[in-house]
């Protein structure tokens, strides 16, 4: 803005200065000597007319009054009115001469800096730095422009002219391209208060700022911001160009501001990057144009991919706008215009699949979409023309697959069409040729049974059926129950649609075979039924299937006596060298075989036993018949039938040697022979499942079990038993020793049996080596040690302690006694530890026959050494002292022997009161009459002895 002066002040100034001019050449009187004298006086000013004056005019009068009036109260006001004139002419000289390209602002610059000089803290100064900032500026001195736009906004802060200066500050630091700082000046104008005039500019700027910074998606955040201010124009239809409600400068604006956005998003990532500013529903109102310039800006690059690419990245981006249909058109035209054949090809489909009849956008813009239809039905049917000859060109999949497409979609489009039901079956053909068997079902059935009856309509029906078994050859088990479903449905419509058609029999046929596969039991036999119904009758094959059906559904529903009438009728229209007959007899076996199993449900156990049993009169050489006699033997045993179970199973034996239930068969003899009491018979049993089982487990359970029998057989101890009945069973767990070493426990138990028949046949060496076997096995078992294999263990250390006793025994304390005590002492010392080993066992009767025997050893020997036999030729005196010393010798094995006696006694405490800890007491009676000779008493009084 540039400052003007009023008329009536430059009158008031030229009149002030006039009448200084004057006084100056006047005498002054003596009573107003001085200009202050005048200041106070009244001076009527007359009405002028006015004064006719040009700027250099004005100027000089400012110029005089300065000079005339140096303290003059309008001295300030005149200094800075003079550098505006000053100011305006130089402005007026630079707009009239044509030559005067840089304008001369130095005197009104000099009048300003003398006011800034003579007035610094003037309020006002904020204008004249401004007018000083300007004439910079006008003068080509930007940068001590910008430094005085600097000072005026760093010292006024809210004056009147900052939005001006802090936008021309931008303009010349953009001119001096500190395009940084210039983006900072424009950025401080935005945001700023109602009615600031530069904010659209000041936002065009900004962006180029940060656009020369390259600072592209920042300065995209600008130019948006721009467009934002016309985006209720920007909205509407039409070209950018003819868009009502511009001026030119504001259309001229916005087409800069498209180009300079459309270049950044071609810098960046394109129409990918759009959406990154479409941040707000005014925006998206106007989205469309952004994709459309840039577009067109590629076009201009000849970018002519990169242009379709836009134009269509609209269209998918936002399918439903009114505009995507005029876009995707464009991408059309671009291939098309260009000669890319295959391209626009690809552009077709996406129109007709965008802007078809079952598009959504039509339900979204029904006006739009009828202006579409001209194209969309142009592009149809080139599409369908275009594939269709390809098809049958080529006779490639991909052709037939388009053509197929486009028919369908045709189809859809104008479903009313007289020739649809022509069209529909073409359509059904090209997909069965194809073998898209799935998609071919639908059609032809869509043909056969929803158009009025066509010449086509039972051949549609049947080649949909077709489909369905090709579909079946191919598809995946867990898909085929829903195809057959589907399949046998679709039959029977066939058979209801078209009853007199010749292939209703073979249709129906199928269709009962496939619900029986379904295991649609009760479907499937009606429809079978349905084919034996038939009239004239169906052919022998399809009766056959049809009884067959009958009867598998029969035997599923447990209606077994039917499901064997069944497959008699299926016997009989099978012929006897026909490959499946012996499957039909194993049926038929299966029938009566499960008669049989209902019956023994039921409880009705002996006729359960007559159908198995009947099963080898109707299927001699089934071989359920093996299993029926097998089930027929086990309700048998479940009568207690025991011989007739015996002869059935002896008989399975024999009949079914090689059967996999003859395993079974020897468990089940062994049980029939034990329940009768037949032991050997049952042991043998037992020794057969050994030797057939191939576990090796339950072979040597089976073994173990026939020993057990055997020794049942022999007699009810060993000792009752026959020698050779003895000799038998030493054989045999010598035997099974050899075959099973381990597990630990029946071969420590084998070894103890062992030991048991040598001491009943009076062998105690064998015993004895025997229970050195149990003892030795025992003691290596580690891990696999049980509470028996200890126990056995424990009883056999007590047996080993056998022969030291005796070896003891045998030596008598005779003379020499001192040769004869140390031997007889040291095989005391060896039964003792003897019976230690048996005692570490902790077995309790065990510990309680090792605890008696040792305290029996140590009162023998103190017993031994009183019976001792005494030297030869002693005195009365010295026999009496011999005595004396014997006794004192025998004392303390008395009183250990006493001891351990105790010891034994006391485990009556732990509930403890066999056969050793008895003899104990006896013994303790022996040793301590006073205290424990008395009778036995009961529990209370062995806890007395404490």
């Amino acid at each position: 803005m540039r400052p003007s002066l009023s008329p009536h002040s430059l009158t008031l100034l030229l009149a002030c200065g006039l009448a200084a001019c004057a006084g100056s050449k006047q005498a002054i009187p003596p009573e107003t000597p001085t200009l202050k004298t005048l200041a106070g006086r009244t001076v009527k000013v007359e009405k002028d007319a006015g004064v006719a004056a040009s700027e250099e005019q004005t100027i000089a009068a400012y110029q005089k009054f300065l000079e005339v009036a140096p303290r003059a109260p309008q001295r300030a006001e005149a200094l800075r009115r003079l550098g505006d004139l000053e100011m305006n002419s130089a402005d007026n000289r630079s707009a009239t001469s044509a030559a005067a390209a840089n304008p001369d602002y130095a005197a009104a610059l000099t009048r300003y800096r003398n006011y800034l000089k003579a007035y610094p803290k003037d309020p006002g100064n904020d204008r004249v730095l401004y007018q000083m900032a300007r004439a910079y500026e006008q003068s080509g001195q930007l940068e001590v422009a910008m430094a005085t736009l600097d000072r005026l906004v760093a010292e006024y802060p809210k004056t009147a002219y900052l939005d001006e200066a802090q936008f021309r500050r931008g303009e010349m630091l953009f001119t001096l391209r500190d395009y940084a700082k210039a983006e900072q000046a424009y950025g401080s104008l935005l945001g700023a208060r109602a009615g600031n005039p530069f904010q659209e500019r000041a936002a065009y700027m900004q962006g180029w700022s940060r656009f020369k910074q390259a600072k592209l998606e920042e300065s995209l955040q600008s130019f948006f911001s721009v467009l934002d201010q016309k985006a209720a124009v920007l909205s509407g239809p039409g070209e950018l160009q003819s868009l009502p409600g511009l001026t030119r400068a504001e259309r001229e604006l916005l087409e800069d501001t498209f180009r300079v956005t459309s270049i950044s998003l071609a810098n960046l990532q394109g129409a990918d990057s759009i959406q990154a500013y479409i941040t707000s529903p005014q925006r998206r109102a106007y989205e469309f144009r952004v994709y459309e310039q840039l577009g067109e800006l590629y076009l201009k690059q000849e970018r002519l991919k990169d242009a379709a690419d836009t134009f269509g990245a609209f269209a998918r981006r936002e399918p439903l706008n009114a505009q995507a249909p005029l876009l995707q058109a464009r991408v059309i035209d671009i291939y098309q215009g260009n000669g890319f054949v295959n391209q626009a090809l690809d552009a077709k489909k996406d129109y007709v699949a965008r802007y078809g009849a079952g598009s959504e956008f039509r339900q979204a813009n029904p006006e739009g979409w009828d202006k579409a239809q001209p194209l969309v039905k142009t592009h149809l049917a080139e599409l369908a023309r275009h594939h269709h000859a390809l098809a049958q060109q080529k006779k490639a999949s991909a052709d037939y697959q388009e053509a197929v497409h486009w028919y369908r979609l045709y189809l859809t489009s104008f479903p009313k069409s007289p020739e649809a039901a022509q069209n529909n079956f073409l359509l059904a053909e090209l997909l069965y040729e194809d073998k898209r068997y799935a998609e071919a079902v639908p059609e032809y059935e869509k043909t056969a049974y929803q158009y009025p009856a066509h010449e086509k309509s039972a051949d549609a029906g049947y080649t949909a059926l077709l489909s369905y078994a090709a579909l079946e050859k191919a598809a995946a088990p867990a898909e085929l129950p829903a195809l057959q479903k589907t399949s046998a449905a679709s039959a029977q419509r066939f058979a209801d649609a078209f009853p007199s058609d010749a292939r209703v029999s073979p249709v129906l046929t199928r269709a009962a075979e496939q619900l029986y596969a379904l295991g649609e039991g009760a479907q499937a036999a009606a429809v079978a039924q349905r084919v034996l119904a038939l009239q004239p009758p169906a052919a022998a094959a399809q009766r056959r299937v049809a009884w067959t059906v009958v009867a598998h559904t029969a035997f599923e529903r447990n209606e077994f006596d039917k499901a064997e009438k069944a497959y008699g009728e299926v016997l009989a229209l099978t012929p006897a060298t026909e490959p499946g007959r012996r499957d039909l007899t194993e049926r038929l076996a299966a029938s009566v075989y499960r008669q049989g199993e209902q019956a023994r449900t039921e409880g009705r156990a002996r006729d359960a036993v007559g159908h198995f049993m009947r099963v080898g009169s109707v299927a001699a050489d089934s071989p359920v018949r093996a299993t029926a006699q097998y089930d027929a033997a086990a309700v048998l045993i479940g009568l207690k039938d025991w011989d007739a179970a015996a002869a059935t199973l002896e008989d399975f034996r024999t009949r079914f040697p090689k059967h996999t239930l003859q395993g079974e068969v020897s468990n089940k003899l062994a049980f029939v022979y034990t329940e009768k009491g037949n032991w050997a018979q049952a042991a043998g049993e037992y020794e057969r499942l050994a030797g057939t089982q191939p576990d090796a487990k339950l072979a040597r359970a089976g073994l173990w079990q026939s020993l057990q029998l055997r020794e049942k057989a022999a007699g009810k101890t060993p000792e009752t038993m026959t020698p050779a009945a003895r000799a038998m069973l030493v054989q045999a767990y010598e035997r099974y020793l050899k075959q099973y070493p381990q597990p630990l426990e029946p071969a420590v138990e084998a070894r103890y049996r062992l030991a048991v028949l040598a001491r009943a046949d009076g062998s105690a060496a064998r015993e004895l080596a025997s229970m050195k076997d149990v003892f030795q096995a025992d003691q290596a078992g580690g891990a696999a040690r049980t509470p028996r294999t200890q126990f056995l263990g424990a009883m056999a250390a007590l047996s080993l302690a056998q022969p030291a006793v005796e070896a003891y025994r045998k030596v008598q304390l005779v003379e020499p006694l001192a040769k004869q005590l140390k031997a007889k002492k040291a095989r005391m010392e060896e039964a003792l530890k003897a019976y230690a080993v048996a005692a570490d066992y902790g077995v309790a009767d065990v510990v309680t026959a090792a605890s008696y025997h040792t305290a029996a050893l140590y009162q023998d020997f103190g017993k031994a050494l009183l019976d001792s036999q005494r030297p030869k030729k002693l005195s009365k005196l010295e026999l009496e002292q011999y005595n004396v010393m014997l006794e004192e010798q025998a004392y303390p094995f008395e009183e250990k022997a006493t001891e351990l006696h105790e010891l034994n006694a006391r485990r009556t405490t732990q509930g403890i009161y066999d056969e050793w800890v008895r003899k104990s007491f006896a013994a303790l009676r022996e040793l301590r009459p006073v205290r424990y000779g008395k009778d036995e008493r009961s529990e209370g009084g062995v806890d007395a002895i404490r």
